[in-house]
């Protein structure tokens, strides 16, 4: 095959089947291995040098988040180096005094431990006495119990006769010295070097990133995105805004739960009820994990506090009282808590950054995920990483829903439909996401990919949609009735428009119209018919739906019912309109007084200009134009009667001879 011949095939391909869509990586394709051997490669790096990443991450997010503050400080006249030193200070210091007053309390928790151990042992015994003697706690203890014991024996029994009797190990022996001053002081002052110095550290990079924030990003922008300085700002952007949106308004999320909690811990006579409100703030940055340790370690107090149980309740109901307000009030009012992410991107990404960087990983985790969530987004290599982590659709709502039909799972379908239909109509439904999703299986049938079982498939799966939509049909059925009502009483004629609907004019009433709806040549067709007869339902009109494989003769042409106001003749491929014309031919031949059309469905639903097809009294390409031309009140157009095509018959010689006589 020569090349222009191939450019001619490629060329009808785009023709038949539209812009084509990539739904696999062809062979063609640049390879994905040098971005997943990156991908690998920064999880080496991250792991290996967390001693230095691990307080330059924290000072990049602190630097996301006290940004907006010192900006605001900027624009109230204050010097830069003077705005910046006092946003740090202010932070840190804020910092400081929190840790200090956990650790004050935590001390002093610790402390009073020994004293609850009584209430402790005192409520372990009454469970164990409580119930029957076959109770499961007793039995679980005594199971334990016998375990210890046999393992204890186990080095104590005697040695049998005629064996050497083992060797008595030598027993370890240490030597306590007095120790010295010096030493005493270095000791307890070397573990607090570390943390002290990743102090510093993050306090001296979190004040030259604020100081050197615009010179940063411009080096950023000439490293990583030169190019295109458009998608590169717009990544900066998006990253510092979400990151710095999810910090404060998680913080004020907690603050508003933890402040509560410790109001309603004091009320309630709990001891230290400020340090376990603020381990809640700290601990709900934590995904999951967080607020569920926030929630253990009160109730456990409770536990071992009173000797009774009603304290125990107490803390049980504040914290589902505020877990309550905190979801389902705090959090949607807000609204600045999500992140983009999808609940099990937070999970997978909690316990990677958990493995990667320890506890303090698992607190960084989402705002690093959202940072990576934004790369993905900006970098086409990285593009997997949006996949992945977001939270939005990855298929677009006809491709959702095709993928349903070829899995046959209606269920799903109407749960996709349920879904849209509470803020849009039936008829925007069927006419941007249930008709494009049957054009997809047509040009899968075209390439040849589409059987005919996987056909039938789609449309018992499309039909079963349908019937599960009657109901809201129905309800949108009864909205339309009532409005007539009102119009006509009102005696005004009806030009609202509906809310999503790009016409010009609303559909026109239905009520005492018949409709004959028939697919045109396969299943598809028949499901995009069963659509359309749906709709024009709703107007109020009679529908009688049929299969292109009831009209193969004249008999089953009985079916159109006598009445009928309109026959209407579906099509996905575009290309049928040869045998579009002989259907509407037929149609018109046998019903000469019924309006016969014709619908040539189109993948988007900007109106175009349909194809002429002969006797026709109509050709849409969309379904509102379909439901406007099936329900109008035009008279049907004339059909000329058919010619008569005569046969000469064969003359003997006798009648030549005498018609040439008479000549």
């Amino acid at each position: 095959m020569s090349s222009s011949d191939a450019k001619i095939t490629e060329a009808e391909l785009e023709s038949d089947l539209g812009p084509r869509r990539v739904y696999s990586t062809s062979p063609s394709s640049p390879s994905r291995m040098p971005a997943f051997a990156s991908v690998l490669a920064v999880i080496a790096i991250l792991y290996f040098g967390k001693d230095v990443l691990l307080p330059l991450a924290i000072a990049v997010l602190l630097t996301f988040a006290l940004a907006p503050i010192s900006s605001r400080l900027r624009k109230l006249g204050m010097p830069r180096i003077a705005a910046v030193i006092v946003t740090v200070v202010i932070a840190f210091l804020v910092l400081v005094l929190f840790g200090l007053v956990v650790a004050g309390h935590v001390a002093e928790v610790a402390q009073n431990l020994p004293a609850y151990q009584g209430n402790i042992i005192a409520k372990i015994r009454s469970l164990q006495e409580s119930g029957t003697d076959s109770g499961i706690v007793r039995r679980l203890t005594s199971v334990v119990e016998s375990v210890g014991r046999e393992l204890s024996n186990a080095d104590e029994r005697p040695v049998a006769p005629g064996t050497a009797s083992r060797p008595r190990e030598p027993v370890l022996v240490e030597i306590f010295a007095p120790s010295r001053p010096i030493e005493t002081l270095t000791s307890l002052i070397g573990p607090l070097l570390g943390p002290i110095a990743s102090l510093g550290l993050i306090i001296v990079v979190v004040i030259f990133m604020l100081l050197e924030r615009e010179e940063l990003r411009d080096r950023f922008i000439r490293l990583v995105g030169y190019g295109d300085l458009h998608r590169t700002t717009e990544a900066i952007q998006e990253a510092g805004s979400r990151v710095a949106r999810y910090l404060l308004m998680q913080l004020v999320v907690n603050c508003a739960y933890g402040v509560p909690l410790a109001l309603g811990l004091w009320a309630v006579g709990i001891p230290n009820p400020a340090l376990w409100g603020m381990l809640a703030i700290v601990l709900r940055f934590v995904p999951y994990i967080g607020p569920v340790i926030a929630t253990v370690l009160p109730l456990f107090l409770a536990f071992a506090v009173d000797p009774g149980w009603s304290l125990v309740l107490w803390v049980g109901a504040i914290f589902l009282v505020l877990e309550l307000t905190s979801n389902n009030v705090i959090e949607p009012w807000l609204y600045g808590s999500r992140t983009g992410l999808s609940p099990l991107a937070i999970i997978v990404a909690a316990i990677f950054w958990a493995w990667l960087w320890g506890p303090v990983g698992l607190v960084l985790s989402t705002p690093l995920t959202v940072c990576l969530a934004v790369l993905g987004r900006y970098v086409p290599q990285f593009e997997f990483l949006e996949v992945v982590f977001g939270s939005d659709p990855v298929l677009d709502p006809k491709e959702r829903l095709y993928q349903r039909l070829l899995a046959g799972d209606p269920d799903e379908a109407t749960d996709y439909a349920e879904e849209f239909l509470e803020e849009d109509y039936l008829e925007d439904y069927y006419g941007k996401v249930a008709i494009p999703a049957l054009l997809l299986a047509e040009k899968d049938r075209r390439r040849g990919v589409l059987t005919a079982e996987q056909m039938e498939q789609v449309f018992g799966t499309a039909i079963t949609l349908v019937s599960n939509l009657a109901e809201i049909a129905e309800e949108e059925e009864q909205e339309e009735e009532e409005e007539q009502k009102e119009t006509e009483a009102a005696g005004r004629p009806s030009t609202p428009l509906k809310e999503g609907n790009g016409d010009e004019s609303e559909l026109p009433d239905g009520r005492g119209k018949t409709v004959f709806c028939v697919g045109g040549r396969g299943p598809l067709d028949d499901a995009s018919a069963a659509m359309l007869a749906q709709i024009l339902q709703v107007q109020g009109a009679e529908v009688v739906a049929a299969r292109h494989s009831d009209i193969p003769n004249r008999r089953a042409m009985s079916l159109v019912p006598k009445q009928s106001n309109a026959i209407v003749v579906c099509f996905l491929n575009e290309d049928s309109a040869r045998h579009a014309t002989i259907l509407v031919r037929r149609f018109k031949r046998i019903y000469p007084a019924i309006r016969v059309g014709a619908v040539l469905w189109v993948e988007n639903q900007e109106e175009r200009q349909p194809p002429a097809l002969g006797e026709a009294d109509f050709v849409a390409t969309t379904l509102t134009s379909a439901a406007r031309d099936a329900l109008a009140d035009a008279p049907p157009s004339l059909v000329t009667p058919a010619r008569k095509i005569r046969t000469r018959r064969s003359s003997n010689k006798t009648g030549i001879a005498a018609a040439r006589s008479g000549i």
